[in-house]
């Protein structure tokens, strides 16, 4: 389980530092977080194992921006930069495993997303009903990495931060 002061380091990697945060909740190893100033709200854990080796924390959040009327988009910060896009080499796909659901995600250097909103609603209720997921990939050395998420609380957390803005916009 992540302890509170993990999870404010995560934030605080997450957001830039002029920008405030509330807490909405801590909710077993997921937070859930608003950001008046935009207004945004998410949902936010990091992996349940960190690589020792890597540059940045990674972490997974679903966010909302009701002013861009934006609700449930799902966004990972991968642990290792990612291998760059090859065409003669199609396996450098990140892939999001949940239960026996597989996603494939649309993913830049350092992060992965939905492909669109249809599959961000497929991710959030995979995670509402599963125990735990997995984000594979291929870093830039060329080895496969994953990162390991519990999903126990995520869905309470999901639901505090979509009522944290359900007044914004």
């Amino acid at each position: 389980m992540m302890r509170v002061p993990a999870l404010a380091f995560l934030i605080a990697a997450f957001a830039t530092p002029a920008q405030a945060r509330d807490s909405l909740g801590v909710f077993e190893s997921w937070g859930a977080f608003r950001d008046p100033s935009v207004p945004r709200c998410y949902a936010i854990a990091e992996p349940v194992r960190k690589h020792r080796d890597s540059a940045w924390p990674a972490y997974a959040s679903i966010g909302s921006w009701p002013r861009q009327n934006v609700r449930g988009q799902i966004h990972f910060r991968l642990s290792r930069a990612r291998a760059p896009d090859d065409p003669k080499t199609p396996s450098n796909r990140v892939t999001l495993s949940i239960g026996d659901q597989r996603f494939a995600l649309v993913a830049g250097a350092a992060d992965a997303w939905a492909a669109d909103r249809r599959a961000d609603a497929a991710i959030v209720a995979a995670i509402r009903s599963g125990t735990s997921m997995s984000v594979q990939g291929r870093a830039a050395n060329g080895r496969a990495f994953v990162d390991v998420y519990a999903l126990r609380g995520a869905a309470t957390a999901i639901d505090a931060a979509a009522l944290g803005c359900a007044r914004a916009g």
